[in-house]
């Protein structure tokens, strides 16, 4: 996840936020919850679709492999 996320005490208090923005992987989440994947990237610009895709996926392997386990 290095390469998309970054987890720093001088960003953000130390939210993972996505890699070069203030974005906290969180507020992806969140709005997935209520709209898409497109106004997320609409609303932050900053954040690649690359980036937020990335981060989904890594989350559904993590929950996958919880689920297997």
């Amino acid at each position: 996840m290095n390469e998309f996320v970054i987890i720093d005490k001088d960003i953000a208090g130390g939210v993972p936020v996505f890699k070069g923005t203030r974005v906290a992987v969180k507020t992806l989440f969140d709005h997935l919850e209520e709209s898409s994947l497109e106004e997320f990237l609409d609303g932050f610009p900053t954040v690649s679709r690359e980036q937020a895709e990335a981060v989904i996926e890594q989350a559904a392997a993590m929950f996958l492999s919880e689920i297997a386990a």
